[in-house]
């Protein structure tokens, strides 16, 4: 599956749980506490591997300058924004990010079945943000150790998606793009 994109997959493994969990007798309470536990346990190894990965971010305590200039918001007149941070604090704040993501994703779970009684997304639920989990730029780095560089350089590329075009584009870091944010004076200030 090394030649499919991640949305490919997402939506294989969508379609394919979404017909096993047609067969799964959801009203047996054992194999619903069953799907729960599972639920649970995926999302307590996503915390975990986030946590580790935080650990290993703050342990290296890469000080090198990042700049790269932040795009303004889709529908903005102003330019975008130059960002100096070091790549402690970048790494930081994206798996901050990715934390806070699979929190909202916890929570919309827990409406839906809690309040509205939908049992199929548990099964779908507990694969796909743990297979995302996995492919995210910092787990590939920090516990998989594979070399910042290409599609993992800092800062990293947004991937495509329903909201990526109301974004304004990806974070530029190329050399013309951070000396003409210099120049104009926007932004800069580095984050410690």
């Amino acid at each position: 599956m090394a030649l499919l994109s991640p949305q490919i997959t997402n939506l294989i493994i969508i379609l394919g749980m979404m017909q096993v969990s047609k067969k799964v007798p959801f009203d047996d309470p054992t194999v619903l506490n069953g799907v729960r536990a599972l639920y649970i346990g995926s999302n307590i190894l996503i915390a975990a591997i986030y946590g580790y990965v935080l650990l290993q971010i703050n342990k290296k305590k890469d000080l090198t300058t990042l700049k790269y200039v932040e795009p303004a918001p889709m529908g903005s007149s102003e330019e975008g924004k130059l960002i100096t941070t070091t790549v402690q604090a970048y790494d930081a704040q994206q798996i901050k990010a990715n934390f806070r993501s699979q929190l909202m994703g916890l929570a919309m779970m827990g409406f839906m079945h809690l309040y509205m009684k939908y049992t199929n997304p548990l099964l779908i639920q507990s694969i796909i943000p743990f297979k995302g989990a996995i492919e995210a730029n910092l787990v590939q780095i920090h516990l998989f150790g594979k070399p910042a560089s290409g599609d993992l350089k800092r800062p990293f590329k947004q991937p495509a998606g329903f909201m990526s075009g109301l974004q304004g584009g990806p974070a530029q870091s190329d050399k013309k793009a951070v000396e003409a944010a210099e120049r104009a004076g926007r932004g800069g200030v580095k984050d410690e």
